[in-house]
């Protein structure tokens, strides 16, 4: 069996609305709270059947993903042994505007919403947008990279993945394609026989790749850029 990644962005943020990047670690809109709760409607098949979850740590990925995938999550959870979600600090968004740089484990750790995550997993320089986390194109091609090599290293075959706009680009190896919308999850596959022929551990999209899309394709930081 072929192991299926479905790539989720975030709903809409509040850096989305006017393209305002400089609110920090910015978190969903009441709109996108509405977004996750219809992402959570049209996906009711890959809650039931999943068998991992995987989070950005920044505030609007950690949204969506507590609304938006809270029956998978809670079904994963509730199994034995338990498979808690997962917190990567490489699914990070790639720019150093404030909008896409996220707050401090223990900042996290404060907020009700996040009380049952566990954020043993974040470096203590997560968010310092140095080192492996620069927004440096060198170095956000090699964190795409140990992202896709990390998931095709996990023994689970159906993974769901939230994470941002430009990151996902560089996921998939093609960072001026057409954007995620918010609230949207792609699926993809390994390829070859699981990319395990490949350093390079190259996703390919599905036919039909589009599983669900809730909200509007509004620009990432790396848009306006350019």
């Amino acid at each position: 069996m072929s192991k299926v990644i479905h790539l989720t962005r975030h709903a809409q943020a509040e850096h989305n609305v006017n393209e305002d990047y400089d609110i920090l670690d910015a978190p969903l809109t009441p709109l996108g709270r509405h977004q996750a709760e219809e992402l959570f409607t049209k996906t009711g098949d890959l809650q039931a059947s999943a068998d991992l979850l995987v989070s950005s740590p920044l505030k609007r990925t950690l949204q969506t993903t507590i609304i938006g995938y809270r029956g998978l999550r809670a079904r994963l959870e509730s199994q034995e042994p338990p498979k808690p979600l997962i917190v990567l600090s490489r699914l990070q968004e790639v720019n150093d505007f404030p909008c896409d740089t996220g707050s401090s484990r223990h900042e996290l750790e404060q907020i009700d919403e996040f009380k049952n995550i566990n954020f043993d997993s974040l470096e203590d320089d997560w968010n310092s947008k140095s080192g492996d986390f620069s927004p440096s194109p060198d170095v956000v091609e090699a964190r795409a990279r140990w992202v896709r090599r990390w998931l095709r290293n996990r023994p689970e075959q159906n993974i769901v993945v939230v994470a941002h706009g430009d990151i996902l680009r560089r996921i998939v190896k093609a960072p001026y394609s057409q954007a995620w919308a918010n609230a949207e999850v792609r699926r993809y596959t390994f390829a070859g026989e699981d990319g395990k022929d490949n350093d390079e551990a190259n996703l390919i999209l599905l036919p039909g790749g589009t599983e669900a899309r809730v909200g509007e394709q509004e620009p990432t930081s790396s848009d306006w850029q350019i």
